[in-house]
């Protein structure tokens, strides 16, 4: 009988110390994840703060049918962005169909116009204001040669600007790494949810985005892909009073 008894004991004590280990483990990890969140949040501040204006050269390719290896249609715009007035474009080249450049490349255009005027951008920002954010388990992964910590990303609100899926960002600042899920709401009731992808590189110390992949599926031009290709970011500081 004492035996049992030790026996129990002993048991109910590994238990204890397993659940304790556990909650030290959670309670480890909650400041952790509260870290990482903080710097999310400053390193989009400090971009939206710092940057003035810039420009870049974008080139959209629109692929149908699963053929992603010949482009119906093509565009390459010198975008300029600018923090007071959002954002504007020079059509540079076009080709290709121009029914879905105008229906296809030019919704984008403007709906990238719409996003980053001022008083709109605040909605669309990866940050715990519009999203809930967790870290998800497996610690630093390597990502572009970079250490990366991965979040799953769930907006707090519906909304075709938001996207749920997976955030990946620097471990050492928060700074952007990539970004990949559906977004959260459709913008047409003629479409499914967009799937898209967004791979960014530290430029001038900021995340600014390199490549873009969008999935979508409509009654009109059945399944279509975008791609987006970003160069020769010119970034002009200033700091916002």
């Amino acid at each position: 009988m004492i035996r049992v008894r030790r026996w129990k004991t002993v048991r109910a004590l590994a238990a204890l110390c397993i659940a304790c280990a556990g909650l030290g483990t959670a309670m480890g990890q909650q400041p952790y994840s509260q870290a990482i969140l903080q710097k999310i949040d400053a390193a989009v501040k400090a971009r939206l703060d710092e940057i003035a204006e810039y420009t870049v050269t974008e080139h959209y390719s629109v692929f149908r049918s699963g053929d992603e290896a010949h482009p119906v249609a093509e565009m390459t715009v010198k975008t300029t962005y600018k923090r007071d007035t959002g954002k504007s474009y020079i059509v540079l080249s076009e080709s290709g169909s121009a029914l879905i450049r105008n229906l296809v490349l030019g919704a984008i255009l403007d709906n990238e116009k719409q996003i980053n005027a001022p008083g709109v951008r605040e909605g669309s920002w990866i940050t715990t204001a519009n999203y809930e954010m967790k870290v998800k388990p497996g610690g630093i992964q390597k990502m572009d040669g970079r250490d990366c910590v991965a979040l799953a990303l769930t907006p707090l609100r519906k909304t075709p600007y938001l996207v749920e899926g997976t955030l990946w960002v620097e471990a050492k600042d928060g700074n952007i790494v990539q970004l990949e899920g559906k977004a959260s709401r459709s913008s047409s009731i003629l479409t499914g949810p967009t799937q898209m992808m967004r791979q960014y590189k530290d430029i001038d110390g900021f995340a600014e985005a390199t490549h873009a992949r969008a999935e979508s599926d409509s009654f009109l031009f059945g399944r279509t892909v975008v791609t987006i290709d970003y160069q020769g970011y010119q970034i002009q500081h200033g700091t916002n009073h």
